[in-house]
């Protein structure tokens, strides 16, 4: 049995989840990106003290560990490394793509079909992996730049779901395609509930003192004139 806290800040939607052997007990959101640092903490207190958990109780803390915004992740990871030192518990590092494709599958249980979740980059280039129905990546997660040709390979011979900020950019430039169904979704912490669970299991843990977001390319920064 494990109970975990889940934590995602990735993108505009930031959210705290708490769960049970991997089931979602409760969840709170803010759909405000530059309010996320200023939530995350308060989300924590609120539904400890709601569900009535101690923090002994708990057994890991798991977030969502990137790809996505440079603030949003270190937001994200700094709060789940600062609970894990208070309280002394492992962290779990969960890939923010395969959390999307996590959350969607659940949402439509297709086997048959890919799953790509993207996340905006700016101008036309995304965050991007494909996942089959067992969460496995087919495409590793990459930061790509969209082109008609990007998902050929895979469109051609499987049915595949296209969703998240960035792939409106991509419906847009694709023009159409029988296997490309793009639909809504929408980020949530508590779509991690099942990795994280499964995570824990397997002692799949993270070194609290060392790791960082997986940024997929560099930070740059626009000097101030």
């Amino acid at each position: 049995m494990s109970l975990i806290l889940n934590i995602d800040t990735a993108a505009k939607i930031g959210s705290v989840c708490l769960s049970k052997d991997g089931v979602p007990l409760q969840t709170l959101v803010n759909d405000q990106q530059k309010d996320h640092a200023a939530t995350m903490v308060p989300f924590v207190q609120e539904i400890m003290k709601t569900q009535g958990v101690a923090p002994d109780q708990l057994d890991a803390i798991a977030v969502s560990a990137g790809p996505g915004s440079y603030t949003g992740l270190r937001v994200g990871v700094a709060t789940a490394k600062g609970l894990c030192y208070a309280w002394n518990k492992p962290l779990i590092a969960i890939s923010t793509l395969q959390m999307m494709a996590q959350g969607l599958y659940m949402q439509l249980k297709d086997n048959a079909a890919f799953y790509c979740p993207m996340l905006d980059a700016r101008r036309m280039e995304v965050y991007t992996a494909i996942y089959n129905a067992d969460l496995s990546a087919v495409m590793a997660p990459q930061a790509l730049i969209l082109t008609p040709e990007a998902f050929t390979a895979q469109l051609d011979h499987q049915k595949t779901y296209f969703f998240g900020d960035g792939s409106e950019k991509w419906q847009l430039l694709l023009n159409g395609h029988k296997n490309a169904l793009f639909v809504p979704y929408e980020m949530s912490a508590a779509h991690l509930s099942l990795l994280s669970n499964a995570a824990f299991d397997r002692q799949d843990f993270a070194d609290v003192a060392y790791f960082s977001p997986f940024y997929l390319k560099p930070f740059h920064s626009t000097p101030k004139k």
